[in-house]
């Protein structure tokens, strides 16, 4: 099954990450919390733990990011997990990877599995997917 939504950030914290001694990369990494909310045939809301090495000045890097996602997916209302992940060399995005983390599912969500993706549109609307089976 496919279900499809639009998402807005609703909420974006950065947290500081220490090392001792330093470690210096061509790229800075940094540690978020994000907060979204959810509509279309995906409704509901996710809290997502966010980590980047990624120069803003020049839109290269790479995220990785875990949500616990609560809500509907076409009618059927539970929470969830999944995790993805892109890298981008300032106007692309590439080596992708999004999963529902099996196991994770609640209620009408419960033995959730599959994938799944996001974009962003030209005029700046998140989208995501989600190709699942229950």
């Amino acid at each position: 099954m496919r279900a499809d939504g639009t998402f807005q950030v609703t909420s974006f914290i950065p947290t500081s990450v220490t090392s001792e001694p330093p470690i210096e990369t061509a790229l800075p990494v940094g540690v978020s919390t994000m907060e979204k909310q959810y509509a279309g045939q995906i409704t509901g809301r996710s809290a997502t733990l966010f980590t980047a090495a990624f120069d803003q000045s020049a839109g290269v890097g790479t995220y990785l990011a875990m949500e616990s996602f609560q809500g509907t997916v076409q009618g059927r209302t539970g929470a969830f997990n999944f995790v993805h992940s892109a890298s981008t060399s300032g106007s692309d995005r590439s080596n992708e990877f999004f999963a529902i983390v099996a196991g994770s599912g609640t209620a009408e969500l419960s033995g959730i599995t599959g994938g799944g993706g996001m974009t962003v549109d030209p005029d700046g609307t998140h989208r995501i997917w989600f190709d699942y089976s229950l």
